[in-house]
């Protein structure tokens, strides 16, 4: 593939290739659109990952499943090309997933509220044994997480939707990154493991107070700021603020270890740190400061 080319992991096209063939078909033939496909990860664990609306996870073979796959001719993967091999005869078995497995060195799946994301990472060599473990991470439990009783008045105002939409996907993908990186490779990245777990902790607090659908309604409505009115306990509203300096040590994070997902530009980062100190500022009693910059920038198309 181009993309293991361009960097420099030209040893990993062949298993890439034949996973990326696998869970596109996948996605196509019982998944739901949008279907996205992209490269996520660090230069030294490239990430596949192809993300679609069903929030039902991929469901793996058994490792006998009553098929041999060894009854096939799979030594064309370790002495051909990709385009040698008919995938679909294999896939047409029920076995796309297995080929996954043999084709990574690690894979799984991650579901969110908004779809689920199937990954691998490409492996030099197909297995010839069953592969690596498929590994599930479901969304943490979001019970009720707060009280009426001790709330107080939030009031962020001057909220541009645009950005806050794009602050959104960036913490989203930022923090499903983070956490899959500690997933697979703990040992080689200890730094994502303990920044997955502050995003772990900070879970239910900006699950239930960052006005999510306030500003999904006044997209719809074709605004262009919106101002938010939440309510939350003082304790819930400081957790909020302590991500600006979660997002401040990811960014380091990401460019030390050269993770493929870009940091925030300087724009973002000013957007996300007015944000997110208002519920900071509030909570400690202090009068709320509208945003002052340009409420009218919306994102970037990339063609």
């Amino acid at each position: 593939m181009r993309t293991c080319q361009a960097i420099d992991r030209e040893d990993l096209c062949e298993c890439a290739e034949l996973g990326v063939s696998e869970l596109v078909t996948n996605a196509l033939l019982h998944a739901e659109p949008p279907i996205r496909l992209q490269l996520r990860g660090t230069t030294e664990h490239p990430r596949i990952e192809v993300s679609d609306a069903s929030l039902v996870p991929p469901q793996p073979g058994t490792r006998a499943g009553g098929i041999d796959l060894d009854a096939f001719d799979l030594d064309a993967f370790d002495s051909g090309t990709a385009d040698d091999i008919d995938i679909s005869t294999l896939s047409g078995f029920g076995r796309g997933l297995d080929i996954v497995a043999r084709a990574a060195v690690a894979w799984g799946a991650i579901i969110e509220e908004e779809g689920k994301t199937v990954w691998f990472e490409p492996a030099a060599e197909f297995s010839d044994d069953a592969g690596a473990e498929f590994q599930l991470m479901a969304p943490p439990d979001s019970g009720e997480q707060r009280t009426r009783m001790g709330e107080v008045a939030i009031q962020i105002k001057g909220v541009p939707v645009h950005a806050f939409s794009r602050f959104q996907r960036h913490y989203r993908d930022l923090r499903r990154e983070i956490r899959l990186l500690a997933l697979a490779h703990e040992d080689d990245y200890p730094l994502a493991k303990v920044l997955s777990e502050h995003f772990n902790a900070l879970e239910g607090p900006l699950r239930s107070g960052m006005g999510r659908e306030q500003v999904d309604d006044a997209l719809e409505a074709g605004r262009e700021s919106i101002d938010l009115r939440l309510r939350m306990t003082p304790q819930v509203a400081r957790q909020i603020g302590e991500l600006i300096d979660l997002l401040d040590a990811a960014d380091e994070f990401g460019r030390a270890e050269r993770l493929l997902t870009a940091p925030r530009l300087p724009e973002q980062r000013a957007f996300q740190i007015w944000f997110l100190s208002e519920f900071r500022r509030q909570a400690a009693g202090a009068a709320p400061q509208a945003w002052s910059g340009n409420a009218t920038t919306r994102p970037t198309i990339l063609s």
